[in-house]
């Protein structure tokens, strides 16, 4: 957990510190004035999406609030998590969406919503029910929503500037102050290029710490473990077109269903047993082993919001 908070802290000094420098030689370099002014209206284009994804989440997903009479078992989870994690009851949604996941999102932690898929439910047992949903009331606790909004802000920037630089910036200069511009123009896009791998990085860290944050709240590690095996599993039989349905709102699932296919070729391993989940033996001998991950693995998780799954079970094997 240590590492974990030194990498965010780390990772949010960088992305500010990116913007700074970016800022300062563009100033210097252009005398521009107006770089607060993008600053700002990307700001305010955030905060406006921030405001309004909780309404454009239940739209994608199509998500009916319930009530407890409807959901009891349910809602004495979520409320046992909630107390636990000491925060407000959080609303609980339904979401027809043929996808076995759960998500959470709000913009406080007053207006925290848990939300699962009808298949979800009809997938997992209670105990791993209850470790998903633990996973989703740490997203909540953790105000992982605000932290990716807040650092999202950095890359929109740069490209606000990148933008007025090599399509607008250009008039009324020399030939040789034209080719510096472009030279701070392409470096500024490269800038936007490296800090929305950083937000997506961060993104990563989150899923880390709510994993944790799960195992903190009562779960046994092994019941999350087996909970994201089973949600891999059915994800890599789904069609790829019902998988385009929810690709604008996959970053809040507890996995990433696009990359099920490949994971449960990796995931496959760790059954030893092939009964379907992963007990406490598996994640034993998993945390006693040195992972293998091919190159293309590696390079791929740069570009993804989730962590890949096999490193993410074998992190949950030391919590146990």
């Amino acid at each position: 957990m240590f590492l974990l908070n030194i990498r965010m802290y780390a990772l949010v000094t960088l992305m500010f510190a990116f913007l700074y420098a970016v800022i300062s030689m563009l100033s210097y370099a252009m005398g521009m004035v107006n770089i607060t002014a993008y600053f700002m209206m990307t700001t305010i284009f955030v905060i406006i999406q921030y405001f309004i994804g909780p309404k454009m989440v239940e739209w994608s997903m199509r998500v009916q609030y319930v009530r407890e009479n409807q959901y009891p078992e349910l809602f004495l989870m979520v409320r046992d998590l909630a107390k636990t994690a000491n925060i407000p009851m959080p609303r609980i949604g339904i979401s027809p969406v043929a996808i076995p996941n759960a998500f959470a999102y709000g913009r406080w932690l007053s207006d925290g919503r848990v939300c699962v898929t009808e298949k979800l439910l009809q997938l997992l047992n209670p105990d791993e029910l209850r470790a998903v949903l633990g996973h989703e009331i740490a997203h909540i606790k953790n105000r992982d929503v605000l932290t990716i909004t807040l650092l999202s802000v950095v890359p929109l920037v740069l490209y606000r500037i990148a933008s007025h630089i090599l399509f607008w910036g250009q008039g009324g200069r020399s030939r040789r102050d034209g080719n510096h511009i472009l030279l701070l123009g392409a470096a500024t896009l490269v800038m936007y290029f490296i800090t929305n791998l950083l937000v997506l990085y961060g993104s990563r860290i989150r899923e880390y710490f709510a994993d944790r944050g799960s195992v903190a709240l009562g779960n046994h590690p092994k019941n999350l473990a087996s909970a994201l095996y089973k949600l891999v599993y059915a994800s890599a039989h789904i069609p790829r077109e019902k998988l385009r349905e929810v690709q604008s709102v996959k970053a809040f699932f507890a996995n990433d269903p696009n990359r099920a296919f490949n994971e449960i070729k990796e995931l496959r391993q760790i059954d030893l047993d092939n009964s379907g989940t992963i007990d406490a033996q598996e994640l034993k001998i998993l945390n006693e082993i040195t992972l293998k991950l091919s190159v293309s693995d590696k390079f791929f998780e740069f570009f993804t919001t989730h962590p890949n799954m096999l490193k993410r079970i074998k992190k949950l094997s030391s919590y146990a």
